[in-house]
């Protein structure tokens, strides 16, 4: 009986040890690196007083963020200041770390390839540790500028390469200055205006009338009828007792005109006529509902379920209001894809990464993302964003020299005035930038809004993008 008892309690010790062995392995290699890179991390903060970590640098080799010795005590340094904390992000003891500080952590502290056997051996011999460097893809000039046009009012722009996927701005306002983080915490997390909040990529705003545009391609790819159909718009619209209301009566328009002059009434009626489930699938093969990854968290965009939209429901999404939420981020895919003739490029910020003795461990190879739609569809679309910017609510995108195709919208939210949105790409001919703007309780798309893109259009042009 004895050695009966003795042989269970061995099973069970061995069993527990199985368990153990199994568990830590989990913790290991499962959640590992997750754990590794979370940002309250304190072994990161123990690193960071023995490595040297590396630079971040924009696509021209401006120096983004670097580190600054005094005697024995580094401190991390943001000379973009406050135009770059929600791309670049932070570190602090206290409050953790942020931004592509926190996603390449371990590139930046040689934590990766042969930087880890490198710091190993340095540690080894008392020699000095370092981390490698990033370089992005955006332009510190461009996106200073698109800081500068959204002079500190609450919104984001975002521009991207519609053949690569390069972000080359992806700025959020108002910004906050990251090398006094620890001194104006307080004040940040208790700001009415959320300066912690990268609108560019985190903001959830109904996007309005630029998204007539997604609208335009599902009633197309679900009836290529639609085509050359046209709606007479009397003002509004009933549905089932609710009165969408427009901007003006535009009498007998077809679907270029209707984006040219944003009809509500026109593509109330093909959000009808696609239906909920036709409307939801639309949404999700345009990637609204997803993270593309870019580097830093994207917010995935939402929307009502089938089940649950109404047809009054699905007539305002359809036109951009409703349960509708998307960042600015996934707008200016949208503008990529019809810029892009139906293919979405997967967006990314980190071009390349160098270790420590300066051998290349990653260069970006861009690639398709998804389609969105077809080229006729989106030849469809382009002309009628075209009409918009040439004659239509989006004049005051226009650029002398160059032709840029666009669409504007001004949404309602119950929380005072309309946001101020703006989506386009350009040249419209050979499209290779496409971007988003959106200013909060702004007002008109076409009057805020469309100025900003233009002039940093322009900008753009002009350095050759």
């Amino acid at each position: 009986m004895m050695k009966q008892n003795i042989l269970k309690l061995g099973f069970l010790l061995l069993g527990l040890f199985v368990v153990l062995i199994i568990y830590l392995s989990y913790l290991q290699v499962v959640k590992g690196p997750a754990l590794a890179a979370n940002p309250y991390n304190r072994r990161l903060q123990e690193l960071e007083a023995r490595i040297r970590r590396g630079n971040i640098y924009d696509a021209g080799g401006v120096i983004l963020a670097r580190t600054e010795y005094n005697g024995n005590k580094s401190r991390r340094v943001y000379p973009g200041g406050e135009f770059t904390p929600h791309l670049i992000g932070y570190i602090s003891g206290k409050y953790g770390r942020a931004g592509l500080e926190s996603t390449y952590d371990r590139y930046l502290l040689g934590m990766e390839g042969a930087d880890q056997i490198r710091n190993f051996i340095n540690r080894l011999l008392g020699k000095e540790q370092k981390g490698g460097d990033l370089t992005l893809t955006i332009d510190f000039a461009l996106h200073r500028q698109a800081m500068e046009l959204l002079g500190g009012r609450r919104g984001a722009v975002v521009l991207v390469e519609t053949r690569t996927g390069a972000l080359r701005v992806l700025a959020s306002s108002p910004g906050y200055d990251p090398n006094r983080l620890e001194e104006i915490w307080p004040d940040l997390v208790q700001d009415k205006n959320s300066p912690l909040l990268d609108r560019a990529s985190q903001g959830a705003y109904p996007p309005g009338s630029t998204f007539k545009v997604v609208t335009a391609a599902g009633a197309l790819a679900a009836n290529p009828a639609f085509a050359s159909s046209t709606f007479n718009c009397p003002g509004y619209l009933m549905v089932g007792g609710y009165k969408l209301t427009d901007l003006a009566a535009h009498g007998e328009v077809d679907i270029k005109k209707a984006l040219a002059v944003s009809c509500n009434t026109a593509f109330a009626q093909l959000g009808l006529e696609m239906g909920a489930d036709g409307f939801y699938r639309t949404f999700k093969v345009f990637g609204l509902d997803q993270d593309p990854s870019p580097g830093i968290p994207v917010r995935p965009g939402t929307l009502a379920a089938p089940g649950k939209m109404t047809p009054a429901e699905l007539a305002s999404s359809a036109i951009g209001q409703g349960e509708m939420l998307v960042s600015p981020l996934h707008m200016a895919l949208v503008a990529a894809a019809i810029a892009n003739q139906g293919v979405v490029m997967r967006p990314y910020l980190v071009d390349l990464i160098k270790d420590s003795a300066g051998e290349t461990v990653y260069k970006a190879v861009y690639r398709s993302w998804l389609t969105a739609t077809t080229p006729d569809i989106s030849g469809i679309i382009k002309a009628g964003m075209i009409d918009a910017v040439r004659s239509g609510t989006a004049g005051a995108a226009a650029v002398s020299g160059m032709q840029v195709a666009g669409k504007t919208g001004s949404a309602q939210n119950p929380h005072g005035q309309t946001h101020a949105w703006f989506i386009g790409f350009a040249p419209a001919d050979r499209p290779r930038l496409a971007i988003a703007v959106v200013l909060e309780n702004a007002g008109s798309g076409g009057s805020v809004a469309a100025p900003i893109a233009g002039k940093l259009l322009a900008a753009a042009a002009a350095k050759g993008y």
